[in-house]
């Protein structure tokens, strides 16, 4: 009688331990049909966590030889509305010859969000046009646009399949003209609707461009990315980010993302926060 109140006891642990497990799993909400609408919450989880938000990202570029090159920056951003209207300034710590740079954004929805450049040894405080947004990032291969966004009404979106894991969805262009690719096939995560990888194609209909996400968290309860890579398949050359220090709703106020902080960069909020 021992031996099986013991055995019975071990099984009773057993099932008890696997229903904490299953708990545990985050569910998967039943799954989305509107192409535009998957984009849309993307969107939002990806570039809207929070009402503000601040992180320190280091990139570190590899030429097709393997030659490498760092790059560090603290991100702030803040949102003037949900969804809508944002502010983002990026100020650059490392390396030496690029420190003081500073990249400001003011998004817009539905149109060309306005973007600048400020070059701290010629005191300049560069416009990037709406024609330039799909440019090197400081010389990595990121764009721009890969850093504030783009636009999801700048495309349109297809759902191709839906997996247990993925939407798979095809995007192309409503203005061939305004970039340098034909379409774009992204994989986003059904559980935390991040982006986790997306192929871009040429208008020869050749795949040239890679963005993989490596690590995801989730920080303060939103779903976030801690490392991604771009690849550019023709060069053969690639850049890898790397997210820390992230803290969302911090109150920021919105003076602080001003053409002033270019020249005058906002050091108590650029400093790690508790």
């Amino acid at each position: 009688m021992k031996i099986i109140r013991t055995f019975s006891l071990m099984i009773a642990m057993a099932v008890s331990s696997l229903t904490a497990a299953i708990t545990a799993i985050p569910a998967v909400a039943e799954a989305l049909t509107d192409a535009s609408e998957i984009v849309r919450k993307a969107n939002m989880a990806y570039y809207y966590a929070g009402s503000d938000g601040r992180a320190e990202a280091r990139m570190k570029i590899v030429d097709a030889q393997g030659r490498t090159q760092l790059r560090q920056f603290t991100m702030l951003r803040r949102d003037r509305e949900q969804g809508g209207l944002q502010d983002m300034m990026v100020f650059f710590s490392r390396p030496s010859d690029i420190r003081g740079t500073v990249f400001r954004v003011v998004r817009h929805p539905g149109g060309d969000d306005d973007r600048w450049l400020y070059l701290p040894g010629l005191d300049l405080v560069k416009r990037i046009s709406a024609g330039d947004k799909r440019t090197s990032f400081v010389g990595s291969d990121f764009f721009y646009e890969d850093v504030s966004g783009r636009d999801p009404q700048a495309d349109k979106h297809t759902l191709m399949d839906t997996t247990d894991q993925f939407y798979v969805l095809t995007s192309i262009p409503k203005d061939s003209k305004s970039v340098e690719f034909a379409s774009y096939q992204s994989w986003i995560n059904r559980a935390t609707l991040l982006p986790e990888k997306v192929e871009f194609t040429n208008q020869k209909g050749k795949l040239y461009r890679r963005m993989e996400v490596l690590k995801t968290d989730t920080v303060q309860g939103y779903p976030v990315v801690l490392q991604a890579r771009i690849s550019n398949l023709d060069r053969g050359t690639s850049t890898l980010m790397q997210m820390r220090g992230i803290k969302f709703d911090l109150g920021m106020p919105a003076n602080i993302f001003s053409e002033r902080s270019l020249r005058t960069p906002p050091v108590q909020w650029l400093r790690k926060k508790p």
